[in-house]
């Protein structure tokens, strides 16, 4: 049971009437109407996500670290959410599973899982070592940065699906 009162999108007014009418129109998803409460943090996130949108990691290889993270931080919601996502964005199911063991087949998938995870264990101190496998497979400075931005996403939403007790309104995700 959610702690926070959901908003209904067709009563909001105001700034949050706008989001629910623009770019969540249709996306009535529980973690947004919660999120609801606040047009500040539906703006910063839909700010950082959609800045992502345009970044040079690829959707797939964006999901990646949502699931990594996801299940990282044992947040149910975001790895439900984010294995449709990801299969949407062309990740396998079998990709899914993958990324959220922090272990994939695809070289380049696992250089991203592998770098998510070392930011999210060392707390952002990662070694030269990380950085240096990281760009071994193809990786640049510019996919560092968003790398890090990728991760600051899915820790706002793993904590804020904890705080709230979002409940999941996406399909169950396969068990590992």
């Amino acid at each position: 049971m959610s702690r926070l009162q959901a908003v209904d999108p067709s009563r909001c007014t105001g700034r949050a009437k706008e989001i629910f009418e623009g770019p969540l129109k249709g996306k009535a998803f529980n973690i947004f109407k919660s999120m609801g409460n606040s047009a500040a943090a539906l703006d910063g996130y839909l700010g950082l996500s959609g800045a992502l949108n345009g970044a040079g990691l690829s959707a797939a290889e964006r999901e990646t670290v949502q699931l990594a993270i996801g299940e990282a931080n044992n947040c149910g919601y975001c790895v439900a959410a984010h294995t449709a996502i990801g299969t949407g964005a062309g990740l396998s199911e079998a990709q899914t599973v993958e990324a959220r063991r922090g272990h994939l087949k695809d070289a380049r998938l696992n250089a991203v899982a592998r770098f998510a995870l070392a930011i999210h264990e060392k707390k952002g101190f990662v070694s030269d070592e990380d950085v240096r496998a990281f760009r071994a497979a193809g990786y640049t400075d510019g996919h560092v940065a968003e790398v890090v931005a990728c991760y600051a996403l899915a820790v706002f939403t793993n904590y804020f699906n904890h705080v709230n007790g979002t409940a999941v309104d996406f399909p169950a995700p396969p068990a590992i």
